[in-house]
């Protein structure tokens, strides 16, 4: 079985607004809805489960009805941290009898853009590998600074991946990158490619992304991601192969 687990757990303070940013609507649909139907539309995706925010999962579930979603058959409490999260989610999807060979498509609820090809893509890598993460490489000249004012140091960019997601695992395979960082004490990795390059000996093979992708985290994202979902291709412009 191949899952959406959906990572709805955070309040979003950074947006500064007065509800959760995944539950903000963007044309008449919350962001989660949006996100949610990505993986809806899939024909390969078989379920989805959400980890959502403590207080708000009647809100989700009330939403889900309203635009369809009847893919969703799991919800999850929000931890205090996004590892904590993906924790709650993993370990409920074992409670709930699924079978640690099903792969597990860990998505941010905030990436509404997310295409059909990158599910596809996530799903056939990790079929492949067993640990898919979804990347960009990086365009921008990169600097290093200690305090964000200065800095007298940079990086190549010719090796380094914005990572994104989905992050897709077997179900097995993601809790027990999550039992070896507990026996390590790390309690707060920023996202599983993070964690699973903290506790280490796992290799993990990146699934292109997109610029599209994008994650809202600002007011200014909540603008470029309306801009984006106004926009279409023109005509004339060549697609890369």
């Amino acid at each position: 079985m191949n899952i959406a687990l959906i990572i709805a757990g955070g309040a979003g303070n950074r947006m500064g607004q007065d509800i959760p940013k995944q539950f903000m609507h963007v044309d008449g649909c919350p962001i989660i809805i949006h996100t949610m139907m990505c993986f809806q539309r899939h024909a390969d995706i078989d379920a989805i489960a959400v980890v959502c925010l403590r207080g708000w999962e009647t809100v989700l579930q009330a939403y889900a009805n309203q635009f369809c979603i009847d893919k969703m058959r799991w919800v999850f409490p929000g931890g205090e941290t996004g590892m904590q999260s993906i924790h709650n989610g993993i370990y409920g999807l074992r409670e709930a009898g699924c079978n640690d060979q099903d792969l597990v498509l860990i998505h941010d609820s905030v990436r509404p853009l997310l295409s059909q090809d990158i599910i596809s893509n996530n799903i056939a890598t990790c079929q492949a590998y067993g640990y898919a993460i979804t990347g960009i490489q990086c365009r921008e000249a990169i600097l290093e600074s200690a305090d964000g004012f200065a800095s007298n140091h940079s990086i190549p960019r010719d090796s380094l991946i914005r990572t994104q997601t989905p992050q897709t695992f077997r179900l097995g395979n993601i809790i027990q990158v999550h039992e070896e960082a507990r026996e390590k004490g790390i309690e707060n990795s920023v996202a599983s490619c993070t964690l699973i390059a903290e506790v280490g000996g796992r290799e993990m093979h990146i699934v292109p992304g997109s610029e599209k992708n994008i994650k809202v985290t600002t007011v200014e994202d909540l603008e470029i991601l309306k801009a984006l979902m106004h926009t279409t291709r023109e005509e004339w412009l060549k697609v890369k192969k």
